[in-house]
């Protein structure tokens, strides 16, 4: 009963949309009016500001403007009335198509019905084979999911594995490093001493000798990354570089008299300043034996913090 009625309804609304647009078309008359107002008022003044008999042209003038203006006051009931007669032939256009329209609709009705029952059964089973497998799915995903927690587990395991196994290595190298550093480190203080020993000796060639010795022992560590850190007689005392036999700084800023000990820097990080002597700075017997004697085979004798270990 409703599908019967629904294109009935559609053209009574039609309809009355029609009507009320209809009543919007008119014109509105007062321009029109104000301007035939002006042209009869024009067609006065030609006539009062003429003299008797009037010329050709202001009778040719008043007669336009008196004709301009019945044109005027007629124009927008033309308009209007034209607006409405075609209006009016598009309105019963529309209207005939709808009829037309809502006929086929409704010999179409039946055939529709059909189809959508046909539909309805057509959704049922696709409802059905959906619920098949939207379950199937879900099988799947559950198992997805438990593989995939067994798979993250399994990684989980390996890789904290082999970050141990990782870890072990670095540790392992860092070991070797600092075993490898330590000796070479010992083998240049023990060149240095060989070379303060010669340089005391007073003997030319063999200072030459080992002074070619110790510069080609500087060069091989070099090139591993360590670099030693020399400090030179006169040069004024640096904390950062610099470092007494007895560890404390000087108590006033003081000049370098002579270097006791090689520093050392390690890939560009300083691991151990250069022991130095300086001017002014008062020293124990003990002391004093060590700085005069150019083999110093033993770094115990060197203040603790300054070897790489």
């Amino acid at each position: 009963m409703h599908l019967l009625e629904t294109p009935v309804v559609i053209v009574y609304c039609r309809v009355m949309q029609d009507a009320q647009e209809l009543k919007a078309l008119k014109v509105p008359k007062w321009p029109f009016f104000l301007a035939d107002g002006l042209m009869l008022g024009l067609a006065y003044f030609v006539n009062w500001q003429g003299k008797l008999p009037l010329p050709v042209d202001q009778i040719i003038t008043i007669a336009i403007c008196v004709a301009l203006g019945a044109l005027l006051g007629i124009l927008p009931y033309l308009l209007e009335y034209r607006a409405v007669i075609k209006y009016g032939a598009l309105i019963k256009l529309i209207e005939t198509s709808t009829l037309c329209s809502a006929t086929e609709k409704i010999q179409d009705l039946e055939g529709l019905v059909a189809q959508i029952v046909s539909a309805n059964d057509n959704l049922q089973t696709a409802q059905v084979q959906a619920d098949k497998t939207a379950g199937l799915a879900r099988d799947i995903t559950d198992r997805m999911a438990v593989e995939v927690r067994e798979f993250a587990a399994f990684m989980e395991k390996a890789n904290d594995g082999e970050k141990a196994t990782l870890r072990l290595e670095v540790e392992k190298l860092r070991r070797t490093e600092n075993d490898w550093l330590n000796i070479v480190v010992f083998m240049l203080d023990h060149v240095f001493a060989l070379n303060r020993a010669a340089a005391h000796s007073g003997q030319e060639k063999l200072i030459a000798q080992l002074g070619q010795f110790q510069n080609a022992c500087r060069d091989a560590a070099r090139r591993v990354g360590l670099v030693p850190v020399l400090a030179a007689p006169g040069e004024p005392f640096d904390p950062q570089r610099h470092q007494l036999v007895e560890g404390n700084p000087p108590a006033t800023a003081g000049v370098v008299a002579e270097m006791i000990a090689l520093g050392f820097t390690f890939q560009g990080k300083l691991i151990r300043p250069a022991v130095v002597w300086v001017e002014g700075e008062a020293f124990d017997a003990k002391t004093n034996a060590s700085r005069r004697s150019p083999a110093t085979s033993d770094q115990s004798q060197l203040p603790s913090g300054v070897t790489p270990a």
